[in-house]
């Protein structure tokens, strides 16, 4: 059996309908293992000596109308090796479960309310799971940025009494894919590293970068941001020097934009995000 001892925290964002997974642990690739998440469903952690079938399963349950207390119990009737097991269940009404066999390695346990459910094992303690839960209920912002709010204050307060090496982050929602084509809205994962916490961080700071979000700020492409493009591709080398007409600079900016992975965020209404402007200015800074 698989043994990714560990924490996670799912939830549930109502504003967004954003369902969400992140988890960390002394363990390769937990990522693989223990987050699983269905758009206007549910989300699913299955931990300890993880029986991975709770995931698409219990998701199944779920969309056939099953509340997570009703999914679990049914999951872990099924199960002879029950009490090895650690689970945690958000739906996409909000409703949470969470579940700690009674075998599972101390400090190992969980707590749970509307729209979250937290849970770990082989932890220095159960302030883990505390710090985790207050965290993510006093951390604003995007469902994402939250959860891993919640990991690094589970992390401050004890974490995983092993140690670390992997963390993942999953986040889904509705059409929320690259292009809209599905509904995998965030899927990061760090299998191994020394501070995989921090890297998942980073990664989903690259991931803002990339990514178009809703309500973000955007700038018109007047005289003065237009110069700052300009100078910024002209130090990058896409212009021969600043001095030339609005469309060859944003072809350009557009060559810039392809090169660097920022096709999601060109637009066609003279407007400019300003995450994408700070990055231009910092790449030119740092040439």
């Amino acid at each position: 059996m698989i043994k990714p001892s560990t924490f996670s925290i799912v939830a549930l964002d109502p504003a967004t309908g954003e369902l969400g997974v992140a988890t960390q642990s002394k363990f390769l690739a937990v990522g693989s293992v223990v987050p699983w998440a269905r758009a206007k469903v549910g989300a699913i952690a299955t931990q300890s000596w993880a029986n991975t079938s709770y995931g698409p399963k219990g998701l199944d349950l779920l969309e056939q109308g099953l509340s997570p207390q009703e999914v679990l119990d049914r999951l872990l009737e099924e199960d002879p090796d029950r009490e090895f097991r650690q689970v945690g269940i958000v739906d996409f009404q909000g409703r949470s479960a969470t579940f700690t066999g009674s075998e599972c390695f101390p400090w190992a346990g969980g707590r749970n309310g509307p729209y979250y459910a937290c849970q770990g094992n082989i932890l220095v303690s159960e302030d883990t799971v505390i710090a985790m839960e207050q965290t993510f209920n006093e951390t604003g912002g995007e469902l994402a940025d939250r959860l891993i709010a919640a990991l690094q204050a589970g992390q401050k307060a004890g974490g995983d009494s092993r140690g670390q090496q992997s963390a993942a982050l999953l986040v889904v929602k509705d059409k929320g894919g690259y292009g809209g084509f599905n509904d995998i809205y965030i899927d990061l994962r760090v299998d191994d590293h020394s501070s995989p916490i921090d890297e998942l961080a980073r990664l989903l700071r690259l991931h803002k970068l990339y990514f178009p979000r809703e309500n973000e700020e955007l700038l018109e492409i007047d005289d003065n941001i237009l110069s700052e493009i300009s100078s910024a591709l002209s130090s990058l080398g896409y212009l021969e020097d600043s001095n030339q007409d609005k469309e060859s600079i944003m072809k350009a900016f557009e060559k810039f934009a392809m090169k660097e992975n920022l096709e999601e965020r060109l637009r066609e209404d003279n407007k400019i995000y300003r995450i994408v402007l700070d990055f231009l200015a910092e790449k030119a800074s740092n040439r």
